[in-house]
């Protein structure tokens, strides 16, 4: 169920691999959710600014949908620890910018499609 979608600058060196299994950890340290229920998308980005595009800070963000129903401090919590494991895996200055949202349990629908 959570999903977790990392738009990142493209140039930006990351282990994504590594990255993701730790956000997953990380994920079901704070929520009721197990690994292999979490699905990571990274989404290089050819062009990024940051502020007045002075600084050169590559830019990370990271959008942790999930189902609604967790108080406000386990969001919080997530929030702060996927932050943490993102400063973990970076090396050059950064801005990164985290977010948890929530996804409708009426209207929420996830499947594994077989293909055809």
């Amino acid at each position: 169920m959570p999903q977790l979608l990392v738009d990142h600058s493209a140039e930006l060196a990351l282990d994504r691999d590594a990255l993701a299994a730790e956000l997953h950890k990380t994920v079901t340290e704070v929520i009721d959710t197990t690994v292999a229920e979490c699905k990571t998308v990274f989404r290089p980005a050819p062009h990024h600014t940051v502020g007045d595009g002075v600084s050169g800070e590559a830019v990370v963000l990271v959008e942790v949908k999930i189902l609604a129903g967790r108080t406000t401090a386990q969001r919080a919590e997530l929030t702060t620890r996927v932050l943490d494991v993102l400063r973990s895996h970076l090396s050059v200055p950064t801005a990164i910018g985290v977010q948890v949202t929530e996804l409708d349990r009426d209207t929420y629908r996830f499947v594994h499609h077989p293909g055809r």
